[in-house]
């Protein structure tokens, strides 16, 4: 993707997701752009792994930079169960609130304030259409620099073990990112039997929240259907990467 390069004193908003692909985006970018005010960025939710905070630590000191919280002033808790309760909604085909309310929201916040020339997000080399989409829908300067460099997301795994950091212990679950546990954008129910072995409580939270708001959040042969009437043993296709790092966009998953 060729749109252009940061000259000096540009302003870089790197958005960090506590996914290795993320993190290895703001390590290029540091080296790439010395002269550029580059600033790493991050939007906790409570739903996440808790281990996603030591990694966040980690990378900090990997990076040798802050990375700067950014939260929402509607939500100062940042939860996404939470956003679900007062919106009596969690997802459709146009996305999840969550995403909305504590990732785009505080995000607009903290642009409005703070003028930015270009945009990183960890969108791999696997991910050319999604970053052409975010382009056409969220912001026309982004700066693709996993894209650029062709780099996938095995690699950006390996480059951070070469580094010395533990992934967050997610990854070892079998989760294909460093998502909240339990996203409301994923339809498979492969992944949310993946859930219930690993987080039985918040399978059963979600299945509670869903039938009280009426969402069925998980589909079996096409049909839609509650996760209290999810049979444990039913395996749909592998789990796949739609919900790549959960970052400024939100789009509905269909694995």
């Amino acid at each position: 993707m060729n749109i252009g390069k940061p000259k000096c004193g540009d302003k870089i908003a790197v958005w960090f997701s506590c996914g290795a692909a993320s993190a290895v985006a703001a390590k290029i970018t540091l080296e790439l752009y010395p002269d550029c005010d580059v600033k790493i960025l991050n939007s906790p939710i409570l739903e996440e792994d808790k281990d996603n905070r030591r990694f966040l630590n980690d990378v900090e000191n990997w990076l040798d930079v802050k990375i700067k919280i950014i939260t929402s002033d509607k939500y100062p808790s940042q939860s996404a169960v939470e956003v679900w309760d007062k919106r009596k909604f969690m997802s459709s085909i146009s996305g999840a609130p969550c995403t909305a309310e504590l990732k785009k929201y505080p995000r607009q916040q903290w642009e409005a304030n703070n003028k930015t020339d270009w945009h990183v997000l960890g969108f791999t080399a696997e991910e050319v259409q999604r970053a052409k989409r975010f382009m056409i829908t969220e912001r026309d300067n982004l700066l693709p620099v996993l894209i650029n460099q062709n780099i996938s997301k095995v690699s950006c795994m390996e480059i951070i073990a070469n580094a010395g950091i533990k992934l967050p212990r997610v990854y070892k679950m079998g989760y294909s990112n460093a998502n909240c546990i339990g996203c409301v954008k994923a339809t498979s129910p492969t992944y949310w039997n993946l859930v219930r072995r690993t987080h039985p409580d918040i399978f059963m939270e979600r299945a509670k929240q869903s039938r009280e708001i009426g969402v069925k959040l998980t589909r079996v042969n096409g049909q839609r259907i509650y996760l209290d009437e999810l049979d444990k043993d039913v395996v749909g296709g592998a789990i796949k990467d739609h919900l790549s790092e959960c970052g400024l966009f939100c789009e509905e998953s269909n694995e």
